[in-house]
């Protein structure tokens, strides 16, 4: 294996630092870059030792000058909470933060993977979903300063593909889950498991029918990794556990594992909130040879325990 020289913008994030571990695992020289919005320093900790480790706080709305040859662009909030917070700033990291990896991929000839979203489909008519799909997206609403920053910032990757030869790939991320995920991002798997730990009652918006694929995140990081080394294959490929639950079941199936008491409690609907959401992961088996294989109960039980160690601290 080449060890190469890489760059991972929200390196300190849930996915981030997962993909962190990976890099520096195999004895690449790995740059974690964040401004720790979101990002948590105690998420890479445990490799500031390493020798091929290297933590930077940086914000990549601000440019950022480097001597790398891969660039995984990972630096954005991704649970609504977060990424409504500050709308403006959310959408300033998706555009300006892609004009800026996508300049220095240009400069330092890298090559660089964007993590765009299955949020790029909106409320989607089509079920499930595929790459060839574009979507059915509110450019006003509370959701689009992620959804259309993200959709702009595929554009930007494409055109910097079309016009300087950037070499790119973009991933389309369906909801992922595991540890390390934020027990306040407002997301629903942490939602579930900290109201669960909690005995607190399990908080479902809408009556519970809408569905989500769940994809545990040690396999989203194998497939973004099969997707940044592939020859050929530039994307965009959706990645996610084309699995199908209810958020219903989901609730069920949390209060199960952690024998909990919690009851389900529900509220209105947010607006934008799609009613269904599972990818057709077709290309990504036959482009990559990549499918999911982590079972949903399976997963859950590495999240739980590792939220009961974060709670009983």
């Amino acid at each position: 294996m080449i060890i190469k020289r890489v760059l991972v913008t929200g390196g300190a994030g849930f996915l981030g630092s997962h993909l962190c571990d990976v890099l520096v695992k195999q004895g690449h020289d790995v740059i974690c870059l964040d401004n720790f919005f979101t990002g948590r320093k105690k998420n890479v900790e445990h490799l500031i030792d390493s020798h091929n480790f290297e933590l930077m706080r940086h914000d990549i709305t601000m440019p950022v000058f480097l001597e790398v040859d891969q660039i995984y662009n990972l630096a954005c909030p991704a649970s609504p909470i977060h990424y409504q917070y500050n709308a403006v700033k959310t959408i300033k990291t998706s555009v300006m933060g892609a004009i800026n990896v996508l300049g220095l991929a240009k400069r330092v000839k890298a090559r660089v993977l964007q993590a765009s979203t299955s949020e790029v489909y909106g409320d989607p008519t089509i079920h499930p979903q595929n790459e060839a799909y574009w979507g059915n997206v509110n450019p006003i609403g509370i959701r689009s300063c992620y959804d259309e920053g993200k959709r702009v910032a595929e554009t930007l990757f494409f055109d910097y593909h079309r016009m300087n030869n950037v070499d790119i790939r973009i991933m389309r991320i369906f909801n992922t889950y595991g540890p390390r995920m934020h027990p306040d991002d407002g997301r629903v798997v942490s939602n579930f498991i900290v109201q669960a730990l909690g005995k607190k009652d399990i908080t479902i918006y809408g009556d519970g029918s809408q569905t989500r694929s769940f994809c545990y995140v040690d396999d989203l990081i194998d497939g973004m990794m099969r997707l940044m080394n592939a020859e050929g294959v530039q994307g965009p490929i959706n990645m996610g556990n084309p699995r199908e639950f209810t958020i219903k079941e989901l609730a069920e199936k949390v209060i199960e594992l952690t024998a909990s008491p919690s009851k389900i409690v529900y509220k209105s609907l947010p607006s934008d909130d799609p009613k269904q959401r599972r990818p057709d992961i077709t290309l990504a088996t036959e482009k990559l040879g990549w499918n999911p294989e982590v079972m949903l109960e399976q997963g859950l039980k590495k999240t739980i325990e590792y939220f009961s160690k974060l709670i009983d601290c």
